[in-house]
């Protein structure tokens, strides 16, 4: 039988993750957010609708400066990517966002997924094989193996 999840308030996740020494401070000129770090990493989180305490408003990144940067997964390489460019990610980096992320839920009462919990997750895919996967059939350029011989 599954386990029931207790909820918990906003309150008492901000004093969770107080306790377990994340920095918790709000962000400027935005109510109710709060941009909580630790381990070189940082989330925004602000307070949930209906039945959820809390939603995440900017998912888990590496603090690059004052910047939370995102994961994303280029098929060859994981990097992460900040407002002044892309940056390659270490093993460092991605075991900090992992251990990061699962303290984070942990202390928000959120469940502990199985993907999740093998290693860190990407923010976004963008495989080059992927490029153009969007398209329309009829806007699509045709493959050379289907173009008539001589061309």
């Amino acid at each position: 039988m599954p386990k029931k999840i207790k909820q918990i308030s906003f309150s008492e996740v901000l004093d969770r993750l107080r306790s377990l020494q994340f920095d918790v401070t709000p962000v400027d000129n935005v109510a109710n957010q709060f941009k909580v770090a630790k381990y070189g990493c940082a989330a925004i989180i602000a307070p949930g609708e209906g039945a959820a305490s809390h939603s995440i408003v900017h998912r888990p990144g590496v603090l690059f400066g004052r910047e939370i940067a995102h994961l994303v997964n280029r098929g060859y390489q994981q990097q992460f990517h900040t407002a002044r460019g892309d940056f390659g990610a270490t093993a460092e980096h991605l075991h900090m966002l992992h251990r990061f992320s699962e303290e984070l839920k942990e202390a928000a009462g959120e469940p502990s997924l199985y993907n999740e919990s093998l290693g860190t997750t990407s923010d976004d895919h963008l495989y080059d094989r992927l490029k153009g996967r969007n398209i329309p059939d009829d806007k699509r350029p045709t493959p050379a193996w289907e173009l008539p011989a001589g061309h």
